[in-house]
């Protein structure tokens, strides 16, 4: 038996098919994995995402401490409600999580990471900041979480949760959050689509995914969550990144800020090497052509050499099967490759990704 979320239950009462994952036991699906997938795009649906770590950084120096932790640059947080994604790395550049940091004053940062990796974050975080000195890293384990995503996911929210919600997070910007009450409310998610994450005391969780339930928010699972981050090109940590890779090399350079020259972050020196080097694998998108499904771990061969698909799926949007894959460098989108599915090689076109937003197909 996994670790439990406070939904738990809710999920056992509506169905859900159960399995492991990280350790936790999470819904993969309610009947239906190609319905909830359609249902975010279409209308709304919602996930259980209490497994994430909530953490909550204090302290005088937190900005600097953060400043070091993180590849992306902190001091872009300035609004209160502010949120920066970025990658936290090891002292060879690879990527020991990928997280969302959110600013709620000068003293105090929350930050959502992945639950696969609890362990090791909160132990290097920890260290890094006893060695900081003046920081405290408190993980918030009596929190819970849902995502509710979709083109109608926040009209059913107000309509859930109350309308006094409208005037608080009706104006958020994505990546914005605001606190209400013992709720906090973000415009951030994995789907490519609007929404909200609602960051909420596991007490008032089963409530809150209650009402939402009776809104019309459909409950959705893992297995949806998994094709709708892949078909809006969203990286997941241990398939398209870990410590062997480093941001540059896994579609993620846009967290990378190297200015302004004098913020020394952990594992800069080795990004600042690879550049001037020339990077040499990079993440890119593939379109099957021909009859198959793509899926992770299969080998793809380029004009430059051999790569890899580190994400693959049927993309129900689109019809069609679609994979994110790291290949040498030089391998450009418009390019023919092949990928090796069950000893057959397969064409496959590079494409741009995301391969979809907002519900609409980005393939041309």
């Amino acid at each position: 038996m996994g670790q439990r979320t406070p939904l738990y239950d809710s999920h056992l009462a509506a169905g859900a098919k159960i399995v492991d994952f990280g350790g936790w036991d999470m819904p993969l699906h309610y009947g239906s994995q190609l319905d909830e997938h359609h249902q975010v795009r279409r209308d709304a649906g919602m996930f259980d995402v209490s497994h994430m770590v909530v953490s909550d950084f204090k302290g005088a120096k937190v900005r600097d401490f953060l400043r070091l932790l993180v590849a992306n640059n902190v001091d872009k947080l300035k609004t209160p409600g502010r949120a920066l994604y970025t990658c936290m790395l090891n002292s060879k550049g690879g990527v020991i999580d990928d997280l969302i940091i959110y600013y709620l004053n000068e003293q105090w940062f929350r930050i959502v990471s992945n639950a696969a990796t609890h362990d090791k974050d909160l132990a290097w975080m920890t260290a890094a900041a006893k060695e900081f000195g003046e920081v405290t890293v408190s993980e918030r384990p009596e929190l819970a979480m849902i995502a509710v995503q979709g083109p109608n996911a926040k009209e059913k929210t107000y309509a859930a949760l109350g309308e006094n919600l409208r005037e608080a997070a009706g104006t958020l910007k994505p990546f914005h959050s605001v606190t209400i009450g013992e709720l906090m409310i973000a415009t951030t998610g994995y789907t490519g689509e609007d929404g909200f994450e609602i960051i909420l005391p596991a007490k008032a969780a089963t409530f809150t995914w209650q009402m939402l339930a009776e809104a019309g928010v459909a409950p959705c699972g893992l297995g949806a969550r998994d094709t709708l981050r892949l078909e809006a090109g969203m990286a997941l940590y241990g398939s398209d990144m870990d410590e062997t890779t480093t941001p540059l090399e896994a579609g993620l350079a846009w967290t990378v800020a190297l200015d302004p020259k004098d913020r020394h972050f952990i594992g800069r020196d080795v990004l600042e090497k690879q550049l001037a080097a020339g990077v040499p694998r990079q993440l890119v998108g593939l379109l099957l052509e021909d009859k198959g499904v793509l899926r992770s771990h299969m080998k793809v061969y380029c004009a430059q050499g051999e790569g890899e698909t580190t994400s693959g799926s049927f993309a129900p949007t689109l019809g069609k099967s679609v994979a994110l894959a790291r290949v040498p460098a030089g391998v450009a989108v418009g390019d023919r490759v092949d990928v090796d599915i069950r000893g057959k090689r397969l064409a496959a076109r590079v494409v741009k990704y995301p391969f979809v937003r907002h519900g609409k197909s980005c393939i041309d």
